[in-house]
């Protein structure tokens, strides 16, 4: 392997510096896991306005309406600029304690860990013996990178039967899930932190906006380290706008539950391994990904490589499936590259 692969996801331009390419007019990149159903339109603020005051540090608006949406209490929800100001609050409380990651996964909860000198080790699957007592152990669920989701009556009776180990669970991209996993309304448990995302389903990523739910005493004391005014107010304005819009979830569920078979069965057909998934992105195998990775940039094609994620090591590439017209795109690029 010759190239020095980065984290590049929602940076296609990254990668074509990396391969001495001229970017291209248009990019179709498939390497960020953003919502490609239509979204609400009209969204115009007073810019003026929300430039000259300062933002509800409460984000009382939000959490009223989040409150309504998760069928809990306000003072369990912490509103926060995007999931990963949320997993590096978490991440400041929790150093001290040892920390336990299900991998593969997104790279940001290491980080974080990192950053405040917090031991961590990296787990592959949720045994007994890989729950530490006194511990945390942070997973993402449905996973990122894989797909794969965990059960929400599995992970309540694991987080039960380990009362004294903190359960982090990231679920950025639960709102996508599209196959038939029963999922269960939100179950409050002392030793679960839940965080959400309203940047990839709203697809809001110049935002930044997530909350955190979680026990009263978990959403102050980590209030406590939150930066006064996180949440700009064009944050808060745009997702309150887009909240409003009912029935994006499902049709957003609708439309993948059809496009996702369409497009995993035309890459199976070509002669890919493709991995179950239940939500908008998979993983496919590559023997070599440094030369797919380059014939697709030929194409204007950008999937997310997996260098970075351990146990994954460059075997697959992530593919998030986008419109109907661009992922015959693909298709048809795949179909050329063998």
């Amino acid at each position: 392997m010759t190239k020095e692969f980065r984290c590049h996801g929602a940076n296609p331009e990254k990668l074509y510096t990396l391969f001495n390419l001229e970017v291209p007019d248009h990019i179709f990149d498939f390497s960020t896991n953003i919502n490609a159903v239509e979204q609400r339109e009209g969204f115009s603020p007073d810019i003026r306005t929300v430039l000259e005051d300062y933002p509800d540090d409460e984000c009382f608006a939000l959490r009223s309406l989040l409150s309504k949406k998760e069928g809990m209490a306000q003072e369990n929800i912490l509103v926060t600029s995007g999931s990963n100001e949320a997993i590096y609050l978490i991440a400041s409380y929790e150093s001290a304690r040892e920390n336990r990651i299900l991998q593969p996964v997104y790279g940001e909860y290491l980080r974080a860990l990192n950053n405040y000198s917090a031991r961590c080790l990296n787990i592959f699957d949720l045994n007994s013996s890989n729950i530490p007592v006194n511990g945390t152990v942070w997973l993402c669920n449905p996973c990122n990178p894989t797909g794969n989701f965990i059960p929400d009556i599995q992970l309540i009776d694991l987080a039960t039967k380990h009362p004294d180990t903190l359960f982090i669970i990231d679920e950025a991209y639960r709102d996508f899930i599209w196959t038939e996993e029963r999922q269960l309304p939100c179950r409050m448990l002392p030793n679960v932190i839940r965080l959400r995302s309203l940047t990839k389903i709203y697809n809001l990523c110049g935002a930044r906006i997530g909350y955190i739910i979680s026990s009263v005493e978990a959403v102050e004391r980590l209030k406590k380290r939150q930066p006064s005014w996180s949440v700009s107010s064009l944050a808060q304005q745009a997702a309150l706008y887009f909240l409003a819009d009912e029935t994006l979830i499902d049709r957003t569920k609708r439309y993948y539950s059809t496009e996702m078979s369409r497009l995993i069965s035309a890459v199976r057909e070509i002669g890919f391994f493709v991995l179950p998934t239940s939500v908008n992105y998979f993983l496919m195998g590559t023997d070599n990904d440094e030369k797919l990775i380059h014939f697709l940039l030929g194409h204007s094609i950008v999937v997310r490589h997996t260098r970075n994620f351990p146990g994954l090591d460059g075997k697959y590439v992530r593919i998030a499936a986008r419109t109907r017209v661009e992922n015959d795109l693909l298709i048809a690029a795949l179909r050329d590259y063998q």
